[in-house]
């Protein structure tokens, strides 16, 4: 089948998506009719009320098989010009059309069975949605392919307002066996890490005796039983880590990234493989994010978030992985490639800020003490109450981490905010996707003179509340940058539309980019 045959035709799901879906669906529906149905026919009528049970079940599995031919029959799809045109329902009728200027991510995955039998999903997403805008359960691999290329070269055609022509792609990034095995390494998050050893330490005596057993009381010696408790936990969280990096590796096995001038293409996965599409004329941001171990090494990640996109399987919190884990300095060119933000220098909170951090930090530690031991008190257990005191030590250092790990910086063209120091995230924000600007602070900020200034934009993360933050700035700056985000959001807009308008006219605009 062409290309060009997709385009004012209307098609059907595939065949395949019949047996998929029951075997999805209706199998655990008739298997639960059996025993409930068995169990409540056959203590009313013995051998009878089986009978009918089955009986039920071949009906209703008729009618599970029924109801999955006619959804079949009915749900047709067709790709036009300008819109995405979906027909389904089996009792009533649904129709929907999508225009395909507001479609910003066609995604394509398949798990080993879809694999197996060369199906895939499809979804839809745009703009402003808080999910997938539709789904197609299931197509051909071969025929999602070309619904993927055939949407995106419509896209580009109205955008353009010519008929664009198939664009070509160039592979910019494919992760290495050396790289995917230090994204398996670097992957568990960090900061886990000492929860586990401190809440092991201190809550497994607990454990041994409610079962009735002395805390490794086998193990001989004065003192060695809490050591040898301390190396299980150093096992537990190596076991944790070693799951949980097996689990990434997977997810990015044979991680490619593609890109033409107007989107990037990427393919990804062992058991469940994706392959999606991130338009770059829909950027919001772009985050590199790395933590604790893989700055050590040197190693980062990049996201790039489009607007309204949902996340999908696999994604987090609505941004598309773009590098899963390079050298620092490949995921800064490929940055720059997507958004020229240049180099970096960041405004760090003031030092009362760092002050803040200790005090926090330090009645944290104990009230979690102080709770500790009113639980040993009350319920008679015995718990490691005094452990938690150890990490007072720790305090002025992690407060002096967390202030370093902060900042913001305001460019010519991008607002970068900074945060984190187990996992540092670097948030780019263009300014001509700001949506608004908010200064906030709270009581407990209010007391050292600091405030929180919020840079959101259109992007899924504004929903889960993660956008681009200067955290823990001088109270006198907030109100000051706030503004400069705003007057540079309407600069930017106007030297775009400048440009566009010289281009309109066959004009160059000016060096500058000056609207006058």
């Amino acid at each position: 089948m062409t290309t060009e045959s997709l385009t004012g035709r209307a098609f059907h799901l595939h065949p395949l998506s019949i047996p998929y879906r029951l075997l999805e669906q209706g199998v655990g529906l008739v298997v639960a009719a059996v025993f409930i149905g068995g169990s409540a026919f056959g203590a009313v009528a013995g051998t009878l009320g089986v009978t009918l049970a089955i009986g039920l079940a071949v009906v209703l599995a008729a009618g599970v098989v029924g109801y999955a031919v006619a959804y079949y029959r009915r749900f047709e799809y067709e790709l036009t010009a300008d819109t995405f045109d979906i027909r389904s329902g089996v009792f009533g009728r649904r129709e929907r059309e999508i225009p395909l200027h507001r479609i910003q991510n066609v995604d394509i995955s398949q798990n080993v069975v879809q694999r197996a039998l060369g199906i895939a999903e499809i979804r839809l997403e745009t703009a402003g949605a808080s999910g997938a805008e539709a789904q197609l359960k299931f197509v051909g691999v071969d025929r999602a392919n070309q619904l993927q290329g055939e949407i995106s070269r419509l896209r580009r055609a109205g955008d353009d307002g010519d008929e664009a022509a198939d664009a070509e792609f160039e592979t910019v990034f494919e992760i290495s066996d050396r790289e995917l095995g230090l994204l398996a390494l670097t992957s568990a998050d960090a900061q886990l890490i000492p929860l586990l050893f401190l809440g092991v330490s201190v809550f497994m005596p607990a454990l041994g005796s409610l079962f009735g057993v002395e805390w490794l009381s086998f193990v001989p010696g004065p003192g060695l039983g809490r050591v040898f408790g301390a190396l299980l936990s150093v096992v537990g969280i190596l076991l944790f880590a070693v799951v949980y990096g097996a689990i990434n590796a997977a997810t990015y096995y044979g991680f490619t990234l593609r890109r033409a001038p107007q989107e990037m293409r990427y393919e990804r996965g062992l058991l469940q493989q994706y392959s999606g599409t991130i338009p770059l004329s829909k950027v919001q941001s772009l985050t590199i994010r790395e933590n604790v171990l893989a700055r050590a090494l040197g190693y980062a990640s990049l996201d790039i978030e489009t607007a309204g996109q949902s996340g999908g399987e696999g994604n987090s919190g609505g941004s598309q992985s773009a590098v899963p884990l390079a050298e620092r300095s490949r995921v800064l060119e490929l940055t720059n490639s997507v958004e020229a933000v240049g180099d970096l220098s960041f405004e760090r909170p003031p030092k009362r800020a760092r002050e803040r951090y200790a005090v926090r930090y330090a009645i944290v530690v104990a009230v979690v003490v102080a709770l500790l031991y009113l639980i040993q008190r009350v319920a008679g257990i015995t718990l490691y109450w005094w452990v938690p005191l150890f990490v007072l030590l720790l305090v002025p250092l992690a407060a002096h981490l967390k202030w370093k790990s902060r900042g913001y910086h305001l460019g010519e063209d991008h607002v970068v905010t900074r945060n984190g120091f187990w996992v540092q995230e670097l948030k780019i924000v263009p300014y001509y996707r700001v949506q608004t600007v908010l200064s906030t602070e709270t009581v407990f900020q209010r007391r050292r003179r600091l405030g929180t200034v919020t840079v959101d934009t259109a992007g899924a993360r504004s929903l889960t509340n993660d956008d681009a933050r200067a955290v823990d700035v001088a109270d006198d700056t907030t109100e000051q940058l706030r503004e400069a985000v705003g007057e540079r959001l309407y600069d930017s807009l106007r030297r775009r539309r400048a440009g566009a308008d010289h281009r309109d006219v066959g004009d160059t605009p000016s060096e500058n980019g000056d609207p006058s």
